[in-house]
Parts: C-alpha cells; sequence; structure tokens
C-alpha cells in the first residue's frame, strides 16, 4: 500500500487525483476504525435491528445518494432486513412519500461536508414526521451540521471518516467509495470489514498502478462527445455516479448517460453514434452476467459506437471479442465488491477527460454556477 506521505506528489497536480489515490488507505484506515469502535457501533444499531418493521433508508445528495443506489440491494438481500434508497433532495421536497409515522425509522445520511441544507433538513423532517425515528450519520466532516447535530442528539449516532476524505476536490471520489464501504462494514461486518477487505483495497491499487501517471487516459484518447455507462442490480449505481464524475469534472463538455443493460434497449440505446463511448460494467453474478454479455455482443453486432468497452473480473469469448478491461488476479469479489475497482477506472478517466479539454478538475465550472457544496436552496418549513 502507498505511503500517504508521498500521495501529494501526482502527475496532475491537482486534490482530484490525490484523493483519487489514497482511496485503498483510506478505506482501511476507516475499517480498522469500525473494528475499534465495534461495541459502540453494536449497542447503538442491535436494539433497532432487533424491531422487525423498523424502515433503513438510506440518504445523501448527489454522489452521496448513489452509495446506496449502489449497496442497498445487496444488503437489503443480505440481511433480510428493510433497507431503501431515497435522495434527501426527494426527502425535502416530497418527505409524505417516504416518512411513514406508523413505523420506526432509521435514516442512514451520507454527507461529505454534512452541510448541504437538504442533508440537514432530512434529519429534521424524519425526526418531525416519524415519532420513533433514529439517525445514523456518515460523514467525512467533524465541523459540519450534521455531524456537530449528531453528537448533540439523543436519538443519533456519528462516524467519522478519516480527515483526508473531506475531499478538497470538486468531484467526491475518496468521499464516496470510504463512506461506502464503511456503511458495509456497519451492518455486514461478517462480510466486510478490516481484513477481508483488504482483498479489494489492494486489488484497487493494483488498478491504480496499472493506470501510471494516468496520462494516457483509461480507454486511451478519442475525440468521443458521448460516454454511456451500463450496470445490472446495484452496478447501475455505479453507472450513474460514473457518468456523474464525468459531466462534473468536464463542466458538461462531455455528456454522460447511464442506465441499465437490458433498460438501454428501450428507447436509451437511441443516442448512440459514432461519437458514443459505451462501457459495460460486467456483473460478477453468473446469471446477471448473462444479461450484460448480450447487451455487450448485440452493441458490438450494430457497429454504431465508437467504442464499447467491457470491464470484468473474468473474461470469455463474448468480452474478448472487442476492447475491454480485466480487473487484476484476485479472490472471487461479489459485485459489492467489485463496485470499488469499477470507480477507480470511472474516477481516472473523468480526471483524464476534464485534463484533454482544458479544464481544472478541482474547480471544474468556470462560470461558479455550480459549487463543492450546493448553494441557493431554500429550505421551506412543513405546515401539517
Amino acid at each position: 500500500m502507498p505511503d500517504t506521505n508521498t500521495l501529494s506528489h501526482t502527475h496532475t497536480g491537482t486534490w482530484t487525483e490525490k484523493e483519487i489515490r489514497q482511496q485503498p488507505v483510506t478505506w482501511l484506515r476507516s475499517l480498522g476504525h469500525i473494528d475499534s469502535i465495534r461495541r459502540a457501533i453494536d449497542n447503538f444499531l442491535a436494539p433497532l435491528l432487533r424491531k422487525d418493521d423498523l424502515q433503513i433508508v438510506l440518504t445523501g445528495a448527489g454522489t452521496s445518494a448513489f452509495i446506496g443506489d449502489i449497496i442497498t440491494p445487496w444488503l437489503a438481500r443480505h440481511t433480510g432486513k428493510n433497507f431503501c434508497s431515497v435522495p434527501t433532495t426527494d426527502l425535502v421536497t416530497n418527505p409524505m412519500d417516504y416518512f411513514k409515522a406508523d413505523k420506526p425509522l432509521l435514516l442512514v445520511s451520507f454527507a461529505r461536508s454534512g452541510n448541504s441544507p437538504e442533508s440537514v433538513a432530512a434529519v429534521d423532517l424524519a425526526d418531525q414526521f416519524v415519532p420513533e425515528s433514529y439517525h445514523l450519520v456518515i460523514t467525512c466532516n467533524d465541523a459540519g451540521s450534521l455531524y456537530q447535530n449528531a453528537q448533540r442528539s439523543d436519538n443519533a449516532f456519528a462516524l467519522l471518516m478519516p480527515a483526508e476524505t473531506h475531499d478538497r476536490g470538486f468531484a467526491m471520489t475518496s468521499s464516496i467509495t470510504t463512506m461506502m464501504a464503511s456503511c458495509l462494514a456497519v451492518f455486514a461486518p461478517e462480510i466486510i470489514n478490516s481484513r477481508t477487505f483488504k482483498d479489494v483495497a489492494d486489488r484497487s491499487q493494483a488498478i491504480l498502478d496499472s493506470l501510471g501517471d494516468f496520462s494516457h487516459g483509461v480507454f486511451g484518447h478519442q475525440p468521443w462527445k458521448r460516454i454511456v455507462y451500463l450496470g445490472s442490480g446495484g452496478l447501475q449505481g455505479v453507472a450513474r455516479e460514473s457518468a456523474l464524475k464525468v459531466l462534473e469534472l468536464t463542466a458538461g463538455k462531455l455528456a454522460a448517460f447511464y442506465d441499465s443493460p437490458t433498460g438501454f434497449r428501450h428507447g436509451p440505446k437511441s443516442l448512440v453514434d459514432k461519437e458514443t463511448l459505451v462501457i459495460v460494467l460486467v456483473s460478477s453474478h453468473p446469471y446477471t452476467r448473462q444479461y450484460d454479455l448480450d447487451l455487450l455482443a448485440e452493441l458490438r453486432r450494430d457497429g454504431q459506437a465508437m467504442h464499447v468497452v467491457a470491464i470484468a473480473a473474468d473474461t470469455d469469448a463474448i468480452i474478448q471479442d472487442g476492447p475491454h478491461i480485466t480487473l487484476p488476479p484476485a479472490r472471487t469479489f461479489i459485485d459489492v465488491e467489485q463496485v470499488f475497482c469499477f470507480l477507480m477506472y470511472a474516477q481516472v478517466f473523468a480526471l483524464t477527460e476534464s485534463i484533454r479539454i482544458g479544464n481544472t478538475p478541482d474547480t471544474p465550472s468556470a462560470s461558479g454556477t455550480v459549487n463543492r457544496v450546493v448553494q441557493g436552496v431554500v429550505i421551506h418549513p412543513w405546515l401539517a
């Protein structure tokens, strides 16, 4: 694993690159901390998880919301609990559609800064709507309102990420992945913990090492105007986050889209043309994988895209029949572990595309109309 003291010496000289490269270290640091406070976590969570009708809502704004999209399907299946993912941006506009007063609620809030107006308002609305509400705050900023409020609350537990994950770059990189790994370790410690997750950190480090100084690009350098990320199940959440990274760091100069492989056929495939790069994130589940490979083969037969690239842990004839990336050798990963590897490629691609078009990755919005912490949001009080 790299020494965190050397991480500032990066090819691009940006915070964004530093924060991409530090991730394998920050994951293990955070999971080691979770190990050390496991008793306190269990004292808070165990009584809640014994409630059969407990609703567990994973929430956040923007990238923080996509954490729930990525891990909720697996957590619900693995634990048998009622997990769902709802962005804070939906909770604040339509609380009456999501909060159920007759059921206990655990709201799991993800936040890099913890100062987004919707993040704070979602917690307040949950307490207002649900008599028996509880909060798990997973955040990267101990000075943020979300963390400070949780510290003062008697119905909340605040889990703080390593300080360096409070990303200084515009786009969330180490913040999303460290919060995501930490949430998995909180709810599924027998599968995701500091010991088992070292395999994920090592494989992701091998990916970063394989990309060298990032100057050659993940998929080469071509004059594409559009990129489409496709993934099934929780990997659709990865596809969504990957598309957002491109939009953010290129300030929209490279149009980015996402979908599931099966959903893409139902209309969205119309956008593919000779200036389009399509990335298929291939599932490790043998059943789901069949659908991913079906569309991969179809897109290549169509011959409409500039490139159709598969990223997969294991290869076969369909994958090898065109451009592809095979993850470095490792034990067999389930998809919820594999997502961290896929995100390494997506983050680096977004960074290199930002530089290619002449943007400054740490501050890509030259107009200032899009900000690192969202501004201009008016929170309207709920009047019953």
